[in-house]
């Protein structure tokens, strides 16, 4: 009789944990978050915690260089990321060979692109940042299958941005809602708050069909609502996006790079998602 409760409870335990499964995986990579998940307590889908020497390419890959103000100077250049004690170390470096590539700077980057993306849930990332002028370190998130088309269709989310030697960090969302037709302020897209960048922080996102909850070190910082009534480009947040993780250097925004306070990095300590 002792055997038939022994397999009753495991048999139970089994069925429970089945329907505590709080993701649809679809093509291996994309977890889509089952309705009504955010009702209930987060459980983590993925994470790293850097513990090996070398980066897991089966989660991330390194970011290649692309014409955008941000990209222009990504490299896979094994100068521009270490691991070490359990952290990434993504850096931003002068070029000491620019007769084999001309850009007179290197950063490093990487993201989830094709390897990891979801739908929904919260996202953790603990890292600490480094400052000098023309630093331009990110978290963000971009769509994995561009649902609405070119971007930016389909939505930029800007978890952490951080500038020079700045107190404060921005968390941001971009849209065509807000780019092309200039809705800023219907609900603003954007806010900052204080930073202490002498610390590890803990950067996050709770990511809802109705709203997008920032967070530092688990405190609401700032909330992008789903707003009715408005042009349907204002919520392209309905999709699997990936994640980003790098340590710009210039740009328009950001301001020319003083190379006197280089090399500059970003450490970065854990991803988790959770859903």
């Amino acid at each position: 009789m002792k055997k038939y409760y022994w397999l009753i409870s495991i048999l139970t335990i089994f069925l429970v944990n089945c329907k505590e499964v709080p993701s649809d995986i679809v093509d291996s990579y994309i977890y889509l978050q089952k309705n009504g998940r955010d009702r209930m307590d987060w459980r983590i889908i993925w994470e790293d915690h850097f513990d090996n020497a070398k980066l897991d390419t089966t989660k991330w890959t390194r970011i290649p260089p692309n014409n955008a103000d941000w990209g222009k100077h990504m490299t896979s250049n094994q100068q521009c990321y270490s691991i070490s004690n359990g952290n990434l170390f993504l850096k931003g470096i002068i070029n000491q060979d620019t007769l084999n590539d001309p850009r007179p700077f290197l950063t490093g980057g990487i993201y989830s692109k094709g390897k990891f993306a979801f739908q929904y849930g919260k996202i953790e990332i603990r890292a600490k940042l480094e400052s000098a002028q023309g630093a331009w370190p990110a978290i963000w998130m971009l769509a994995e299958q561009k649902k609405y088309g070119a971007y930016p269709r389909n939505g930029e989310i800007d978890i952490m941005e951080h500038l020079n030697f700045d107190d404060i960090i921005y968390q941001t969302t971009h849209s065509y809602y807000t780019l092309e037709l200039k809705q800023k302020e219907t609900p603003p897209h954007h806010g900052t708050t204080k930073v202490d960048t002498s610390r590890f922080n803990t950067y996050g996102l709770e990511w809802y069909p109705d709203k997008l909850v920032f967070t530092l070190n688990d405190e609401e910082t700032f909330i992008y609502p789903r707003v009715k009534g408005v042009d349907s480009s204002q919520w392209p947040y309905d999709q699997p996006f990936y994640v980003l993780i790098d340590q710009q250097l210039g740009g328009a925004w950001v301001g020319k790079v003083n190379p006197d306070n280089l090399p500059v990095q970003m450490i970065i300590d854990f991803v988790k998602v959770y859903q």
